[in-house]
């Protein structure tokens, strides 16, 4: 097994015992609520996910040619779902990053129950973390 099937089923199971959206927000926030939050170091500019109506931002990282994505954000709902976005890709090699469609939120019954603009931040957060993952393997192919 990938390590993006033994990713999607984690998260299919972990979500699968939600009926409902509002379900799944609650818990998502309920786990968001006992994170740690970025540091005033990185809420800058630099990490600013632009196009969410939220401050959100983005810190990644390579590590041991693994991705790393620390989130954090002024919304409970955005810094929760930019949470379970950090958390799907971390731990992931770049091209794994770039072979894991972030619709695969729409799966586990995230995605379609966000309102259009925070479907927006979130398509803005998939495109940066994307970004990374590309320009990882690009600094790669240079060498």
């Amino acid at each position: 097994m990938s390590a993006i099937d033994a990713r999607k089923d984690g998260l299919r199971e972990e979500f699968g015992f939600f009926e409902s959206p509002e379900e799944r927000f609650e818990y998502i926030i309920s786990k968001t609520k006992n994170s740690e939050g970025l540091g005033a170091e990185f809420k800058t500019d630099e990490y600013l996910v632009r196009g969410c109506v939220s401050n959100l931002w983005l810190v990644p990282s390579l590590e041991d040619g693994k991705c790393a994505f620390k989130t954090d954000a002024d919304s409970i709902i955005t810094k929760g779902v930019a949470n379970l976005v950090g958390g799907m890709y971390s731990g992931l090699s770049p091209q794994e990053v770039l072979d894991f469609d972030c619709a695969f939120l729409s799966e586990i019954g995230i995605e379609q129950y966000l309102s259009p603009n925070r479907r927006n931040g979130l398509s803005k957060l998939c495109e940066k973390i994307r970004a990374f993952a590309a320009a990882q393997i690009e600094a790669v192919a240079k060498k």
